[in-house]
């Protein structure tokens, strides 16, 4: 029992002597949280523009829902919706991000820029619901159940979104915009879903086994 206070004791010491604990605790957080969010916008920005043509040439078959997925898992609502913003608003700015390398304002104008801003929708509920119910402190079902909820939840809202932009913007009925924008691609959610529901807790164990005490969430 004496070896364990002292124990306890010189890991209180190492910790007030580390520079890290002249930060209060809730900068590092925040610091923390904004790198992250960094980084899964930088994905997003790496593995959007990798697309392949669909059944409708107007909407193709891209990885950006695979890493807005990650990025609801990783980041709390706030930080999961900004990083997609800040992808977004990269690609306005001229960089090729957007799917087929291509970039600038006038993605605006095309039928599939709807889901685009979908994917503040995904991130955002899904980091809503995930992160809502304590998804970050439950075991592996409860964690892979929370977020599986979550990202259908997200993919839902945005296939709204963009199936709402791309009835206006082609004038097409409902039925003719889910034959042209949701159906063929929902094996392939499906599929992002299952994948992104195995290696999200995996980064998280390793963060947080990097980072010691501090949680990712």
């Amino acid at each position: 029992m004496r070896e364990v206070l002292q124990t306890e004791l010189q890991q209180e010491q190492r910790e007030k002597s580390s520079p890290n604990s002249k930060i209060p605790h809730t900068k590092r957080k925040t610091l923390l949280d904004m790198t992250l969010c960094a980084v899964c916008a930088a994905l997003t920005c790496v593995l959007a523009p990798l697309s392949l043509p669909s059944y409708n040439p107007e909407v193709p078959i891209s990885l950006a829902t695979f890493a807005v997925m990650i990025a609801g898992g990783l980041l709390k609502p706030k930080y999961a919706a900004l990083s997609q913003v800040i992808y977004i608003l990269l690609g306005f700015a001229g960089l090729p991000v957007f799917a087929g390398f291509t970039a600038g304002v006038g993605i605006l104008a095309r039928p599939s820029a709807g889901y685009m801003f979908g994917y503040i929708v995904l991130a955002w509920l899904e980091s809503l619901i995930f992160h809502g119910f304590g998804g970050e402190r439950r075991m592996a079902l409860g964690q892979t159940v929370l977020l599986v909820l979550g990202m259908i939840s997200g993919t839902v809202g945005c296939y709204v979104l963009g199936t709402v932009w791309f009835m206006v913007m082609m004038q097409t009925p409902l039925w003719t915009a889910l034959v042209s924008c949701v159906i063929p691609f929902l094996f392939g959610d499906a599929v992002k879903i299952a994948v992104a529901a195995v290696i999200v807790p995996q980064i998280r164990r390793a963060f947080d086994s990097v980072m010691g005490k501090r949680k990712l969430a």
